[in-house]
């Protein structure tokens, strides 16, 4: 019997990167306003936002890996508890968030706004 996660687990940036290497269904979602994400993002991240979040369902399935980036750690530890109520069943939370990507040296886009179509 597989158990549903009730609760997101945190993981480090180096883990991140390491799941989005080996495992092509994982999905690395930034949370940050998108003029921020514009600016310097996670490479590879989707943008999601109140906005995108229709394109993010559509996109993305319930049993997919999602780890979830923001500026530090903290609001993607509640955008994790979000998805998890409805339904999603893979959720990480990247400790430390961006701060804690760029300071480890992983891979940035910067100058452009993903489209979510391109996230595919």
């Amino acid at each position: 019997m597989v158990r549903r996660m009730t609760e997101c687990l945190e993981i480090t940036p180096q883990q991140a990167w390491e799941m989005l290497q080996h495992d092509d269904a994982a999905v690395l979602a930034d949370v940050r306003d998108a003029q921020t994400f514009s600016y310097a993002h996670p490479k590879g991240a989707f943008n999601l936002t109140e906005a995108t979040w229709p394109h993010f369902e559509a996109l993305y399935d319930y049993d997919q890996p999602i780890i979830l980036s923001c500026y530090h750690g903290i609001s993607s530890r509640n955008v994790a508890a979000f998805l998890l109520r409805n339904g999603y069943e893979k959720v990480y939370s990247l400790q430390g968030g961006f701060a804690a990507w760029e300071k480890a040296n992983l891979p940035l886009e910067t100058g452009y706004a993903l489209n979510p179509t391109e996230a595919m």
